[in-house]
């Protein structure tokens, strides 16, 4: 079975994936001489970086999300299905959907990463990765039905343990959600739950390595280490956890942490897409790709951002896996599809990194510029900025903009809901 696509007579490029690489390549494309097919398992863009603010009550999911219609609403030539990918044939140039099969004349592959559970099944099963916004409600759910079900418990160890978060994994999504769950701790849950004793409550910061924030200065991983102990996180460094069934947390060297929560923000891993040989892989899942983001054998075949593997001087083990390397391979494989045509040769990448920051709390940032590293304030101020800036969406920008000052003027969030499935009933009408 073919799926429907509207034939145009332009080379097409189909797209799987339409995180920041996807969608970027897609925008560039747009209304040129391609026709672009942008397939992803959801009919929204989703800004990974504020997953953990969703998480903690601090913005709503439509803030962080934009609808894919939305960007190309008067696209004449960007084709969009919502779709999983399920084989690649090479030979014929197929994309086997679950729509459907669709031809290609290039494809180019941006599907991210998914959460890496090191082949731990049991926290597999209990923890919360952080990979998608679903996941981050998820999270939010979790933590307040455990301070409501807190409210009824005359158990003092289940209490603590209801009261109790671990978070594993010492990047910026393990230190951002860690600073902002002890600000709650300090400013919002107090008021809400005034019956319960929030001395009891534990937040926990697990990190395997020797620092957090790996990939910025000594510097910055020392100033957000100790921005976190004075918010009151307990802060673990060198300690790797092997072991959650949903009750006790424990840790290679015998320490058990009794949890209701373990967050799980440790490492992430790329999914291998059936069709395609197992040589092009590397650690990781990652696919091998040259420095014009073609996968190695392939000529139109392509790989950008988590789950492309480039190796260029300084990068000898790939770019980092995040927004940027997505971003800027996106805006030259658009002037390199455009060279094929021509018959030009391609262009080499060359990353430009732009720095790194996390923010830890209220008015507590770390930021590593190429030129300049620096902290606190300032740094609070420039986090907020440029990820503000890089949202999808003149009306989401004002919406986390509005949601960020009432916050900073209030000391409060209003997004503190429970909101489940829905759950049907076979023998019950509702």
């Amino acid at each position: 079975m073919w799926c429907t696509i509207p034939e145009s007579g332009k080379k097409r490029v189909v797209i799987a994936g339409a995180g920041f690489a996807g969608l970027k390549l897609a925008s560039k494309l747009n209304g040129g001489e391609f026709q672009v097919v942008l397939l992803d398992k959801n009919n929204y863009h989703q800004f990974q970086p504020l997953f953990y603010q969703v998480a903690t009550a601090g913005l709503e999911p439509s803030a962080i999300s934009f609808p894919l219609r939305k960007v190309f609403q008067h696209s004449d030539n960007t084709i969009i299905r919502i779709a999983d990918i399920l084989h690649v044939d090479t030979l014929e140039q197929v994309v086997d959907t679950s729509l459907g099969k669709i031809h290609f004349d290039y494809l180019v592959i941006a599907t991210g990463t998914g959460t890496n559970f090191f082949g731990m099944q049991r926290i597999m099963d209990h923890a919360i990765p952080m990979k998608s916004v679903s996941e981050a409600l998820g999270l939010r759910n979790q933590i307040l039905q455990n301070f409501e079900d807190a409210l009824t418990c005359n158990d003092a160890e289940q209490l603590v343990k209801l009261m109790t978060i671990v978070v594993v994994g010492g990047g910026p999504t393990g230190v951002e959600i860690s600073g902002t769950l002890a600000e709650m701790k300090s400013y919002i849950l107090p008021k809400d739950y005034p019956e319960l004793d929030f001395s009891k409550m534990n937040i926990y910061l697990i990190e395997a390595g020797t620092k957090l924030l790996s990939g910025m200065t000594n510097k910055s991983s020392e100033k957000a280490t100790a921005y976190l102990q004075k918010l009151g996180v307990r802060v673990r460094r060198n300690a790797q956890v092997s072991d959650y069934d949903g009750e006790q947390v424990t840790i290679q060297d015998g320490t058990i942490i009794k949890a209701g929560t373990l967050v799980w923000a440790a490492g992430i891993i790329g999914g291998q897409i059936p069709g395609l040989p197992e040589e092009i892989y590397t650690k990781g899942n990652r696919i091998k790709v040259d420095r014009s983001n073609r996968v190695l054998g392939f000529d139109k075949l392509f790989a950008l951002g988590d789950i492309a593997w480039m190796q260029e001087p300084g990068y000898e083990y790939g770019h980092p896996q995040v927004a940027q390397p997505a971003i800027q391979q996106a805006r030259l494989l658009a002037k390199n599809l455009r060279k094929i045509e021509k018959k030009q040769p391609l262009d080499n990448f060359t990353y430009f990194d732009k720095g790194s920051m996390a923010t830890i709390g209220r008015n507590l940032a770390v930021v590593d510029l190429p030129f300049i590293s620096f902290h606190g304030f300032i740094a609070w101020l420039t986090w907020m900025f440029v990820h503000l800036m890089a949202i999808v969406g003149v009306k989401n920008r004002m919406l986390i903009f509005i949601n960020w000052f009432w916050n900073y003027v209030t000391y409060d969030q209003s997004l503190r809901l429970i909101i489940k499935p829905l759950q049907k009933n076979p023998e019950k009408n509702t």
